[in-house]
């Protein structure tokens, strides 16, 4: 029976040290520790059938071929285990030498984002700062401050997000919201543009969208005059369309300018013949436009006496929408990855 010890013990050592992973660990351990039916347990139980003297020696052996086993099952666990983790110390490593780190996919930017980054580099290259404002704004700088003061008219224009339990705050329903902001803080002569996320409680449809961007422009200095505001329009008209895009202003009420325009360009799909996207116009309006009102200036502690200026409000969302030829507005919000790889 001793023989039938020490052959389990070289087998089973030698199956223990070919194992490769955990599983076939544990199986062999079943197979060979199992408390019912493992073939060392079963061995063990034939011992109470030999006579004692025999039973004193042959259980020395047992116990002695017991603790090889067990520890060889350990050992390979550690072994089994220390690779595990090697391996994923390996998967994790990252070589700080090389240059940039592998990725499956470049990102892209979105349409909204590259518009308005294109417009950012031409502005600020003809002396405009950028400024950022916030998003949940004051009902005072979003609408008092712009010549919109409490129950007038002009504010059915825009159906605002109150904010519940925060009287007197909103969410932004246009950039022009920074124009006094601006004046306060840096004063007068002024030339910026704030391009920034706006909120309106829209009933979306595929031209609405509760969510959109605009670009707010505004320059404010001595003697500045209805022409140069035509010529930073046509100049921006151009850039964005072609050299040969004209425009158009036509009057139009807005409550913080005065006399304020509707601003208009010709179409750059038909070349101002008419199409199914300027609704056979060949027209497109992409931004509305006027000179400050004077109670703006006012209340941005601007001269009004000494100072002039003009505002301009482009959709950058409207925009992006007629350069990609993007039919409904609600794709730019949808977080959709096939839409927005294409860009």
């Amino acid at each position: 029976m001793q023989s039938k010890f020490e052959q389990l013990k070289t087998e089973a050592l030698l199956a223990i040290k070919s194992v490769s992973d955990k599983i076939q660990l544990e199986d062999l351990e079943n197979k060979l520790l199992g408390r019912k039916s493992g073939e060392l347990t079963n061995l063990m139980k034939g011992l109470k059938d030999l006579t004692d003297d025999a039973r004193k020696v042959i259980g020395v052996v047992a116990n002695e071929v017991k603790k090889d086993i067990e520890m060889a099952f350990a050992n390979k666990k550690n072994e089994l285990l220390n690779l595990d983790w090697a391996a994923a110390v390996e998967k994790e490593r990252v070589d700080i030498t090389q240059p940039t780190l592998p990725h499956s996919e470049r990102g892209t930017f979105h349409p909204n984002t590259i518009i308005q980054k294109d417009l950012e580099d031409f502005f600020t290259s003809m002396g405009f700062v950028v400024l950022d404002g916030p998003e949940l704004e004051s009902d005072f700088f979003n609408f008092t401050a712009v010549n919109v003061p409490e129950n007038h008219p002009a504010r059915d224009m825009q159906d605002t997000f109150y904010i519940k339990n925060h009287p007197g705050m909103v969410m932004r329903t246009h950039t022009s919201s920074m124009q006094v902001r601006s004046m306060l803080k840096q004063g007068a002569p002024l030339r910026a543009i704030v391009p920034g996320k706006c909120y309106r409680n829209e009933a979306t449809d595929p031209r609405h969208e509760h969510t959109f961007y605009q670009l707010e422009g505004f320059v404010i200095d001595e003697h500045i005059t209805f022409a140069h505001m035509k010529g930073v329009l046509e100049a921006v008209a151009k850039h964005l369309y072609g050299a040969d895009t004209q425009v158009r202003l036509r009057p139009k009420y807005y409550p913080f300018v005065e006399p304020g325009v509707n601003g208009e360009v010709t179409c750059f799909i038909c070349k101002g013949k008419g199409c199914r996207v300027c609704k056979n116009t060949g027209w497109l309006e992409i931004f509305g436009a006027g000179m400050i009102h004077p109670n703006v200036l006012k209340e941005g502690k601007v001269d009004a006496g000494r100072y002039q200026g003009f505002a301009f409000g482009l959709g950058l969302t409207r925009l992006a929408m007629l350069k990609y030829g993007i039919e409904d507005i609600r794709h730019l919000e949808s977080g959709d990855l096939k839409f927005l790889k294409q860009f």
